[in-house]
């Protein structure tokens, strides 16, 4: 009885270690986040934001993720248009595929895609420099000069991460609704008139605006996770190689969380359209 006791215990101690951890990453990430905006902010203003570090953040995230992003789009659409296609053909509802394919891949798909592309490919990329620059001291270094690191290395890398976010989302999008619309034109299951008659019929101004708004969200919260845990990486390789893991894990499960509250709020309050 003992043993099972002591084991209960260490299992509860355990969950509140975790849980208690996680309140204080959480902590951490608004911080972060918040600064990163503050001073990326003020440096416009003030005219002294680093427009060289944000060009080449630009280039290097767009570089890192537009093939990814493009080969993951085509076949997404063309996923996306044979379950849709099958599911319409057994109820008979064969002209509203275009309108299930199109608002579909634009609420949801691009802008998922996006996210897991920035989180995957430039967020542990970010992740692994910020922690190879703190392993090294690089970091503590600017901080003895008097320079903060969010300023200097976050605040250019979360600016360059909404606009690539935004960007790539219309890429992902028109990628995604072109390989379905060729696929489901191609095989004769409806003519194209039908097929854009329904999207057009269904679709609203406010779908392009939510998958620009989550890419955008999305893209800020897996910048800073990689971010926060690129800068608290401590010890050597190995450290700067588990927080990569951790902020891509991590990047992943919040953009999970915050997608479904976000599409929740916006089926409440946006009225949908009807054909």
């Amino acid at each position: 009885m003992t043993a099972v006791f002591a084991g209960g215990r260490s299992i509860v101690d355990n969950l509140l270690d975790r849980a208690r951890a996680g309140i204080v990453t959480g902590g951490n990430l608004v911080i972060l986040g918040t600064e990163s905006v503050r001073y990326g902010v003020t440096d416009i203003l003030a005219r002294r934001f680093s427009w060289s570090e944000f060009l080449l953040q630009c280039w290097f995230m767009t570089r890192v993720s537009l093939l990814p992003t493009i080969l993951v789009s085509i076949p997404f659409g063309v996923i996306t248009s044979v379950q849709i296609g099958a599911a319409a053909n057994q109820i008979g509802a064969q002209s509203f595929i275009g309108a299930v394919n199109g608002i579909g891949v634009l609420r949801q798909g691009a802008p998922l895609v996006t996210s897991l592309m920035i989180a995957g490919a430039v967020g542990s990329a970010i992740c692994s420099d910020l922690g190879a620059r703190t392993v090294r001291e690089e970091t503590d270094a600017l901080m003895v000069m008097g320079i903060s690191p969010i300023q200097r290395l976050v605040a250019p890398r979360v600016l360059a991460a909404l606009l690539i976010a935004a960007l790539l989302t219309v890429i992902v999008a028109m990628t995604a609704m072109i390989t379905a619309f060729a696929l489901v034109v191609g095989t004769g299951q409806i003519s194209s008139g039908t097929y854009l008659e329904s999207f057009v019929g269904l679709a609203q101004p406010t779908d392009l605006i939510l998958a620009e708004l989550k890419a955008l969200i999305f893209g800020f919260i897996a910048v800073v996770v990689a971010a926060q845990k690129g800068l608290n990486a401590r010890g050597g390789p190995k450290a700067v190689a588990d927080a990569v893991n951790q902020a891509v894990v991590l990047s992943v499960i919040l953009l999970a969380i915050v997608n479904v509250g976000i599409t929740q709020a916006y089926v409440m309050l946006v009225p949908q359209g009807v054909a």
